[in-house]
């Protein structure tokens, strides 16, 4: 379930609604949920950010494309993680969502 967190948004659905019917919550799969939701969030960032600067400066198109493939090299660094069942945090931004998300329904 981990890989499919990373196989676009529905992918990251329908891994979480099998996280959250699972009787064992696998630590490693609620991780690159959050990793994946984390890339997907900087993908609709840098989107949104592109599509207001290209309004205004049209001549910015190609640096504009160019960015958008990052977030798509980020989900294929969080697959090769995820199989190898390692929880590392994507580069550039797994950082900044490292323990943001909590997607388990145990209590501590």
């Amino acid at each position: 379930m981990a890989i499919l967190a990373y196989i676009t948004i529905i992918g990251w659905i329908v891994a979480y609604l099998e996280y959250k019917k699972s009787a064992e919550q696998s630590k490693l799969v609620n991780y690159h949920l959050g990793q994946a939701l984390g890339v997907f969030i900087a993908y609709l960032a840098i989107s949104l950010a592109g599509g207001i600067i290209l309004a205004i400066i049209p001549s910015l198109a190609i640096v504009f494309y160019v960015a958008l493939f990052i977030p798509l090299i980020l989900l294929l660094f969080g697959v090769i993680t995820a199989l190898n069942e390692v929880e590392r945090p994507v580069p550039l931004i797994g950082k900044l969502f490292e323990g943001r998300f909590n997607f388990s329904t145990k209590t501590v």
